[in-house]
This record gives C-alpha cells, sequence and structure tokens, in this order.
C-alpha cells in the first residue's frame, strides 16, 4: 500500500489467517514494524484488538 492504509481499510498484506505476509521482510512498513504486541491494545482476544485498532485508526485520521 504505497499510499498508506486508510482508517477502516484491510491491509492488503494480511494472509487469510490475519498475519502479515511481510512479516520479517525489509518491504515491511516502518509504522508496522515499530508496532509491538501490547496487551492493552491486544486485549483478551481478536474482537477487542480489532475494536481498539479502530478506534486508534479514527482518532488519528
Amino acid at each position: 500500500m504505497p499510499e498508506g492504509k486508510l482508517a477502516g481499510v484491510r491491509c492488503v498484506q494480511l494472509d487469510a489467517n490475519n498475519l502479515c505476509m511481510l512479516f520479517g521482510s525489509p518491504l515491511r512498513p516502518m509504522v508496522c514494524r515499530q508496532f509491538d504486541y501490547d496487551p492493552t491494545v491486544c486485549g483478551e482476544h481478536r474482537d477487542e484488538a480489532l475494536a481498539t485498532l479502530s478506534w486508534l485508526e479514527e482518532s488519528t485520521r
């Protein structure tokens, strides 16, 4: 996504299991490389993580 990812838009680099296909690659964007696991962001399950990420995306539009 050379122009960046818009809020609410699924990253084109996620596979069917929601894993980054660029993980470990130098092509992975810096913003993704700098985003690390944090229990306050990830929550207890996928739905909590997605809700937090959606809020972060909307808050930084």
